[in-house]
């Protein structure tokens, strides 16, 4: 088995906030994640795709077509955006870490395994917030 990692950037903003929960539960569970005025993050996000290369090509996937599945399902909706307002597949998830790579993930998945040779399959969507903070959302083959 083969794989393939694909890594890009994107710049957001974000608050993470409860809305069944008080303000004061709020703040106190999330902290500054939860200030009123947003902040914001420059991620890294890593896609994995596995599976055996194609005989005549040696691919498991096109890089140059993961690379714009990504952009167009996952970067163009999320980059300089607020991620609580602005992205449409975001609507009423939280966005921690963990909530973001399982929303990646579903984005995704489709257009990844129709350019996948035959088997071919999204394993892995990991999310760096910070250098020291990644959440990753990882299937089994």
């Amino acid at each position: 088995m083969v794989y393939v990692t694909r890594k890009t950037h994107f710049n957001a903003a974000h608050r993470l906030h409860n809305p069944n929960k008080s303000d004061e539960w709020n703040q106190k569970t999330f902290g500054d994640c939860n200030h009123v005025n947003w902040h914001g993050h420059n991620y890294v996000l890593e896609v994995t795709v596995a599976g055996e290369p194609d005989v005549d090509t040696g691919y498991v996937i096109d890089l140059g077509r993961l690379k714009k599945i990504i952009q167009d399902n996952v970067i163009s909706k999320c980059d300089h955006r607020n991620l609580n307002l602005d992205v449409d597949f975001l609507k009423d998830i939280n966005p921690t870490s963990e909530n973001l790579v399982k929303a990646f993930y579903n984005e995704l998945k489709n257009d990844i395994e129709k350019a996948c040779v035959e088997g071919g399959k999204l394993v892995s969507v990991k999310l760096f917030e910070t250098e020291r903070n990644i959440a990753e959302y990882r299937v089994s083959i």
